[in-house]
């Protein structure tokens, strides 16, 4: 049913820029694309969706995950543990325990979380392809992701070459050759991605990152690949001083620097992190159209810095936002994300770092850019009705004078009354109606117990 009007609002945030970031009234959806906006009048028979005492946004766009680490949250050798640590402790430890069932009940938990709290469009950036699994990863993913109904971008990760840590106690990271990784990319690719503008799935070809997983000559082959297969590139980049140590060690350049001689820049590659860009890199990725999934929430509980969003988007360049995976943020939903990009610019650069408009503009219309779906991301007629509708029934919200920002400035467990992809139902009266929470919660608790007695 994707004919309906949405009645009542107590206002819109568009997605949009400027004085077009709010609008008021009614949002009319025909065919899946919102044909009218302003005050409006139910047509004979025409459903009628109640947005009283609710905002009405864009669906939110998550523009950098890792659905795996769904069964890997608050891994106690992990909790107090800086980035590298932590990946040696956490999701590198356990990556090969993650067998099908581990993966589809992660991603279920993982895709509830984010749908539940505004989310109608999902990066995944999945990064573990290994001959010891007996299933495809992209194949349990994009199934799960079919669940939900929400549009679903699968970054295929893998690495040519493992990253060392400071132990020898897990199993050999996978890797692949570079030449096989192309060829299981384009075979991927040629089954799920869909290049159409309303497309619900596609792919990006996404090495977990350039600077510790490719060799320096693989890195203009792989993006020449990648182009010629009609992907977009994504990958970590400068999550901490890590990847500039390196670079400035091996090639006398900063990170971003030494992407723009390797082909690895331009308005169809974005950068999850970027926490340590200089002010000359951030120049250069607004100059060459290169966007950032800014992943505050992660970045915080890593102990690795805020990246410069603020920055970037005053230069004009593309700002999203991501919740990143759950092993290093345990409250991985968009709402959170919201509050956290809001307030945590302010708190370490004073009042004017950040406003609320312009971060729900991140996580609308920043991330559909950044992902290269053009036809959502605002409210505006012609656009795909990819839709969330933020309820403000709970207290938290009550005594707001601007009650239209309190699904952005309030924090905490957002209530999503409804959400619509292309006019299709996600989430119907607070609630994902197919999907039994209580068999999830028991199917979580079986999965864990499993994992962390394997070792």
């Amino acid at each position: 049913m994707t004919d309906f009007l949405i009645q009542g609002a107590l206002g819109i945030l568009t997605g949009r820029p400027g004085d077009a970031a709010r609008a008021t009234g009614d949002i009319r959806v025909r065919g899946g694309v919102i044909a009218e906006l302003g005050t409006l009048r139910p047509l004979a028979g025409e459903r009628v969706v109640d947005a009283s005492g609710a905002v009405v946004t864009p669906g939110l766009v998550n523009a950098h995950h890792h659905l795996f680490q769904s069964v890997l949250k608050a891994v106690p050798e992990g909790m107090n543990a800086a980035l590298a640590a932590w990946l040696r402790m956490v999701p590198y430890t356990y990556w090969d325990r993650i067998d099908e069932e581990a993966l589809r009940v992660s991603a279920t938990i993982g895709l509830a979380e984010l749908a539940l709290s505004g989310a109608t469009t999902v990066a995944d950036h999945h990064y573990f392809f290994s001959d010891r699994y007996d299933y495809d990863p992209c194949e349990v993913l994009f199934d799960t992701a079919d669940r939900f109904g929400i549009r679903f971008l699968l970054a295929r990760g893998g690495a040519t070459k493992a990253r060392r840590f400071d132990g020898d106690d897990i199993t050999p990271l996978p890797t692949e050759p570079l030449e096989v990784m192309i060829d299981r990319i384009g075979a991927a690719a040629k089954r799920w991605h869909d290049p159409s503008p309303n497309a619900m799935r596609r792919m990006a070809f996404a090495p977990t990152t350039p600077t510790f997983s490719l060799y320096e000559e693989e890195l203009k082959p792989a993006a020449a690949a990648a182009r010629a297969i009609g992907l977009r590139i994504h990958t970590h980049l400068s999550e901490n001083m890590d990847y500039v140590e390196h670079t400035l060690a091996n090639y006398r350049r900063r990170p971003v620097h030494w992407l723009a001689g390797h082909d690895w820049l331009g308005p169809d590659v974005w950068f999850a992190h970027l926490v340590e860009c200089t002010p000359d890199e951030v120049a250069v990725l607004a100059e060459t159209g290169t966007a950032m999934a800014h992943c505050p929430q992660a970045n915080s509980r890593l102990g690795s810095g805020i990246a410069p969003a603020d920055g970037l988007h005053a230069a004009g360049g593309i700002v999203s936002l991501a919740v990143d995976g759950a092993a290093a943020n345990e409250a991985a939903d968009m709402a959170s994300a919201l509050y956290h990009a809001f307030s945590i610019h302010r708190a370490a650069k004073g009042v004017a770092a950040t406003r609320a408009e312009t971060v729900l503009q991140w996580a609308t219309a920043g991330g559909a850019r950044a992902l290269g779906f053009d036809t959502i991301g605002t409210i505006e007629v012609g656009r795909q009705a990819d839709i969330a509708i933020f309820d403000l029934g709970s207290p938290r919200y009550f005594g707001q004078h601007d009650r239209v920002l309190g699904p952005i400035v309030s924090g905490g467990d957002a209530r999503v009354r409804h959400s619509f992809v292309a006019g299709n139902a996600v989430v119907a009266d607070y609630a994902l109606p197919w999907l039994d929470m209580s068999q999830l919660a028991a199917d979580a608790v079986r999965v864990v117990d499993r994992i962390a007695r394997k070792g």
